[in-house]
């Protein structure tokens, strides 16, 4: 069995040392460094789009240009933890990350594994995206989906209306679900990017499709009835818990992202 997770990453890190992790220097079109890792702008790309699509460079550079009987996309600075629990509050070890015999065990029961799911407590994802984003992508991207993907739509409307999900773009898949995972998933970005009109966002909201996949996974999931497991993931940075808090307070109770001006 091979496995082979990307790590998304723009900058130089400590990367896991398992053979199993491919650091990968996302938006490399862009970035006047070499970092020393293989670019996403090799072999078939998408990383002219980095600046809008984020981490998800990294996975269409995976699907397109990785051999291996299991393909996962993790971050530089978040990975899948080598125990059962870890909490939020604490900083991520690098004897911690996930490792391949650990995996290895997982993948005996699973096809797939994912981050444990985030909660939102006192709102639902559709009205957590309303509060942080601009909601009419949101809308758009259920458009497409009712008008090309129709069976996809009640689902679509189940997972918006849940207080948790599976968040961050990580995954480990074996190869033929990631490959059916990642055409689905990128056929409705790519049409939601010629319907919506980006050029006026901020730096933040431009990266509009990497937002949206997140809650694009688990409705595919549903539709798919993926056998998963789940696993936590580190923060391999320390937190600022007080600063977090007040900006999901300040997008809750202040003024909602109706659009994404400047």
């Amino acid at each position: 069995m091979t496995v082979k997770i990307v790590v998304a990453t723009h900058k130089r890190y400590e990367m896991p040392s398992d053979n199993m992790y491919l650091p990968i220097q996302v938006g490399k079109d862009f970035s006047k460094s070499d970092l020393g890792y293989t670019g996403d702008n090799t072999g078939i790309n998408i990383s002219k789009k980095n600046p809008n699509y984020c981490e998800l460079t990294a996975m269409y550079w995976a699907w397109k240009n990785v051999q291996a009987d299991y393909i996962g996309l993790a971050h530089y600075r978040r990975h899948f933890c080598n125990r059962s629990w870890f909490s939020d509050f604490m900083t991520g070890r690098k004897e911690l990350v996930l490792k391949s015999d650990h995996l290895a065990r997982i993948l005996d029961k699973y096809d797939a594994v994912l981050p444990k799911k985030r909660h939102y407590w006192i709102e639902t994802l559709w009205s957590h995206y309303e509060h942080t984003h601009n909601i009419k992508d949101l809308a758009k991207t259920k458009e497409i989906i009712n008008r090309d993907f129709p069976e996809y739509i009640n689902a679509f409307d189940q997972v918006m209306n849940r207080r948790s999900a599976h968040m961050f773009n990580m995954f480990i898949m074996k190869r033929d679900i990631f490959e059916e995972y990642s055409k689905w998933m990128f056929e409705i970005l790519f049409k939601l990017e010629k319907s919506i009109d980006t050029s006026n966002y901020s730096r933040r909201e431009a990266r509009v499709f990497g937002y949206i996949s997140e809650l694009l996974l688990d409705v595919w999931l549903e539709v798919n009835q993926i056998n998963y497991g789940e696993l936590p993931v580190m923060f391999m940075e320390k937190q600022n818990w007080f600063r977090k808090v007040f900006i999901f307070l300040k997008a809750k109770f202040g003024t909602s992202h109706k659009t994404a001006k400047v």
